[in-house]
């Protein structure tokens, strides 16, 4: 009796044709690219940003632009940092107790601004509106780099943030936005002024040289993402006019003409 063969041979099927061969193996699909951030425009509405420290003027010119918009007929809201219904107090309760970590507070900032811009920016802006933003993800990464957080990781937790249509930067010497806030309100913030990196005993030291690394910071930020650079320290009439103007270029407003009204005249110095 004969053994069997140990190699076996290939069978024909019953219909007299050869097998099919095996089907190649696919090749990996390759990783999407990231999709570019949606901006303000495709929406419908407009973006405009201001940034720039405390002592900047930001709050005044805020006030006044939206007045200005509105009387051109343009619904307007506003927004700014710690003011998302999910963590603002949480935030400002942790300031007040300087109880956070830096990486932390960073990222608690970054949840602050998301939540505020998938429920309060992004419905807005496809309503139409125009959305004034007083700061933006720009002091949130100029604040993390000051305090020794990697740029890179600061701008990819921001990748996905929506671009503004314009983003003005009211830029200030230190030493000119301390004197501004000192005779504001006879006192200045502990973060504001750096105090928890032990940059310097004496207050006023430690603001300027805090606010100085956070200005330098601003600098690269404008060369990266392109912000328009104002000289904060003139007149209130004279950085508004130049706001007025760039925004009007962006909303095709033809005159930029405008007088405050009686509630906003005492800012109109």
């Amino acid at each position: 009796m004969k053994r069997a063969n140990k190699k076996s041979k290939a069978t024909t099927p019953s219909n007299g044709q050869p097998p099919p061969e095996a089907a190649p193996a696919k090749a990996p699909a390759k990783p999407h690219a990231l999709r570019e951030p949606e901006t303000a425009e495709d929406m419908g509405g407009a973006l405009f940003v201001l940034e720039g420290t405390d002592g900047s003027g930001r709050s005044t010119q805020i006030a006044l632009v939206t007045e200005w918009l509105e009387s051109q007929g343009f619904a307007v809201q506003t927004m700014g940092l710690r003011r998302s219904s999910l963590l603002a107090k949480d935030i400002d309760v942790l300031l007040g107790e300087n109880t956070v970590t830096r990486l932390t507070l960073a990222l608690m900032y970054a949840t602050d601004f998301y939540d505020q811009l998938e429920n309060r920016i992004l419905p807005a802006l496809r309503s139409g509106l125009i959305v004034l933003a007083d700061r933006y993800i720009y002091t949130l990464i100029a604040r993390g780099v000051a305090r020794g957080l990697h740029r890179q990781y600061l701008h990819g937790i921001y990748e996905k943030a929506l671009r503004p249509d314009l983003t003005i930067w009211l830029d200030v010497r230190p030493e000119m936005a301390f004197e501004r806030l000192f005779k504001k309100s006879q006192a200045i913030s502990y973060w504001e002024a750096g105090r928890d990196m032990f940059l310097s005993s004496d207050l006023y030291q430690s603001f300027v040289r805090y606010q100085t690394m956070i200005r330098k910071e601003f600098d690269f930020l404008a060369k990266h993402y392109g912000l328009k650079r104002l000289d904060g320290e003139r007149s209130v009439p004279e950085i508004n006019r130049d706001l007025r103007k760039a925004i009007a270029a962006r909303l095709h407003i033809r005159s930029t003409r405008y007088q405050p009204s009686h509630a906003l005249a005492h800012l109109w110095r």
